[in-house]
């Protein structure tokens, strides 16, 4: 198996990956833009996506034999790494009775009640297959609750592409450049009010012009889709009180940080419990599944129980929920959140000294074993605390810097929008390696102003 380290060129375009290549041009015949995703496009970096074959633990291995250590994780779900022995076995014991049923199964039930004992809001919990549907449900659940039309969500957050949430959205809609979408029609848009993350003023400025209107906010109480934004407690606290005191649901969108900042999740860590959450990505152990869930008397309006309608052929797939009781039982029976954090800690601390070194103003965030290095148009960093200084980053430095690290052996987001995540089966080893990998790009885009 090669490493990157001896077989890179020192130009990204000239990189041994002719395969890669040759995949690119083909998919491009087929697909759109040669992605199922437009995270995976490579469009805040530049240069052309590479194509994986396989992974194992905290690697990954292209189609050209190149190995690279893993900090994407698939955008959050191999929190246990790559085919951890305990998720293989559970989806292969499945597999033996069969592929979907359309049909109850008890192992729904068992899942249900590992997320019911975990997550502090959630009394009930329904499944549906991805983060997308889970926060289009929960939207429409706020809205059927309550009998009002209007939600609110925060410029750079990311709730999937369901239309009415896809008003100054975050993630790759963020780094290509279309916040908004060419189809959502402006009715949709109209019951969509935008603020600024972290602002709880507007936040009341909007619920005392129209509370009475506000089914829900929608948040990510640990922002992952403009890249890593922390809250503050201030704005936290404002969101819970206003939403009780003007009748509407407070929605927590959990799909990266669900079992991830802790085994309760984000809620867990901060203190402040919602009325709905929503889960993907480690709920489903990999596999494609969502969930939505929260109080019992807001569930008990979705049909069949109520009248707000929301169905799913694959619903409750049950090699998607073999993955995910196997994922979420490891992470109960032995929590790597201790060991996540301190690995976390050393590479902020590291990647900061890295920067500084080189003289590259960066802001860090990081919330465990989620972490963001925004570059920065001055000395010191800017902080970021929402979009406007989120938007604020230098892309070309961080593409540079991506190259840098591929050169090096590290797969790390491709996009300053976008949060990197790191797993229980990184070493000690493997996060000395990241940060000499990160001095060294840093040095070298400081040297010559680019990665050569």
């Amino acid at each position: 198996m090669k490493t990157l380290s001896t077989h890179f060129a020192a130009n990204q375009s000239s990189a041994p990956r002719p395969k890669s290549h040759a995949a690119f041009v083909r998919a491009q015949s087929l697909i759109p833009g040669g992605v199922n995703s437009p995270a995976r496009a490579f469009g805040g970096v530049g240069g052309e996506p590479i194509f994986f074959e396989r992974a194992q633990g905290q690697r990954l291995t292209d189609i050209d034999g190149n190995t690279y250590l893993d900090y994407i994780g698939s955008w959050g779900p191999m929190i246990l790494g790559h085919r951890h022995p305990r998720v293989v076995a559970a989806i292969a014991k499945a597999l033996e009775s069969g592929t979907s049923y359309g049909a109850p199964t008890e192992a729904e039930s068992c899942l249900a009640e590992l997320i019911i004992a975990a997550v502090p809001s959630i009394e009930k919990v329904r499944m549906v297959s991805s983060g997308t549907e889970a926060a289009m449900s929960a939207v429409r659940l706020a809205r059927g609750f309550t009998g009002r039309d209007k939600i609110i969500k925060f410029a750079g957050n990311y709730h999937g592409h369901a239309d009415s949430l896809l008003a100054a959205a975050g993630s790759s809609a963020a780094t290509l450049g279309v916040p908004d979408s060419p189809g959502v029609t402006a009715g949709t848009a109209r019951d969509t009010i935008v603020l600024e993350y972290n602002d709880p003023e507007s936040l009341a400025a909007a619920f005392g012009a129209e509370g009475a209107a506000i089914a829900a906010i929608v948040m990510e109480p640990v922002v992952g889709n403009m890249g890593l934004v922390v809250p503050t407690q201030e704005f936290l606290d404002a969101a819970r009180r206003l939403t009780h005191t003007h009748g509407a649901l407070l929605v927590f969108d959990e799909v990266m940080t669900g079992f991830r900042l802790s085994y309760g999740g984000a809620q867990q860590l901060l203190g402040i419990t919602p009325d709905l959450t929503t889960l993907g990505k480690i709920v489903g152990g990999g596999l494609p599944l969502g969930a939505y869930g929260g109080r019992a008397d807001i569930m008990n309006m979705v049909l069949p129980v109520g009248k707000v309608f929301q169905a799913g052929t694959l619903s409750g797939n049950p090699l998607a929920v073999a993955a995910g009781t196997a994922t979420l039982e490891e992470l109960r029976d032995r929590p790597p959140y201790a060991q996540l954090e301190r690995h976390g800690a050393r590479l902020e601390q590291g990647f900061g000294a890295a920067a500084a070194s080189a003289a590259i103003p960066v802001w860090i965030a990081r919330r465990g074993s989620m972490m963001t290095v925004f570059f920065q148009p001055q000395p010191g960093g800017m902080p970021v605390t929402g979009w406007k200084t989120a938007s604020l980053s230098n892309t070309a430095h961080y593409g540079r810097f991506f190259w840098g690290m591929i050169e090096r052996g590290c797969y790390m987001p491709c996009s300053q929008y976008e949060a990197l995540f790191f797993s229980s089966a990184h070493t000690d080893a493997d996060i000395e390696v990241t940060i000499t990998a990160a001095s060294e790009a840093m040095k070298q885009l400081s040297s010559d102003g680019k990665l050569r």
